[in-house]
């Protein structure tokens, strides 16, 4: 074989290595993508209304396939085969946008926890909560204050989530915003882990209840 036929081989097993390599990382950056809008997604904690049980700065994974199989950047659910359910603490696109996705085109997330579902009849009273005239337990809820904002009974509508947060002395939840039930909708999953906390060390591994 010649020397240029040589290096023509040469340089067209490394034109093929190079166009397999971007194929390869294509395929990859494609499942990445899928796999973050339809399986699980990382998130960080930006404020304090989740505390005792998420701390700023945590950064946990959310799993969007919890309650169900969504399309990809869509609301539609595919097939639904559990509900979220009372104690879940969930990840949910801000109620107060019609859009969901901020002027910069990012997609703003709150994270509450589940009090009352479809039907249910909530009260808020100082630091009382009554799920359908009946005390409700939280020992991981923290009060600073004994309890600074009531919510007269209501019943929740269907198809939606009535939401607090742990820190419930500051945190701008279902007792405060102007439509106090979150569509089902809304859900993008379910927190299940923090996989790096700021706060301690300790914390990285911890499954969130």
């Amino acid at each position: 074989m010649s020397e240029n036929s040589s290096h023509k081989a040469q340089s067209s097993k490394e034109l093929s290595d190079v166009l397999s390599f971007f194929k390869t990382l294509f395929i990859l950056l494609i499942a990445a993508f899928l796999l973050r809008a339809s399986v699980v997604e990382a998130f960080k904690i930006p404020s304090g209304s989740m505390i005792p049980t998420l701390k700023i700065g945590d950064h946990i994974l959310v799993t969007k396939f919890s309650y169900g199989f969504r399309i990809p950047f869509r609301s539609e659910v595919v097939f639904q085969f559990r509900k979220p359910q009372r104690g879940d603490i969930i990840v949910f696109t801000r109620l107060e946008d019609d859009d969901p996705f901020g002027a910069a085109g990012e997609e703003i997330n709150i994270i509450k926890r589940v009090i009352g579902l479809p039907g249910d009849l909530v009260e808020v009273s100082g630091s009382n909560i009554y799920v359908n005239n009946r005390l409700y337990p939280e020992p991981y809820v923290r009060w600073d204050e004994g309890g600074v904002v009531n919510f007269a009974p209501t019943r929740v509508p269907e198809g939606h989530l009535f939401l607090l947060g742990d820190n419930r002395d500051h945190s701008r939840d279902s007792r405060l915003w102007p439509e106090h039930f979150v569509d089902t909708k809304r859900v993008k999953g379910k927190a299940v882990i923090i996989y790096w906390s700021w706060d301690s060390l300790g914390r990285i591994g911890t499954l969130i209840r």
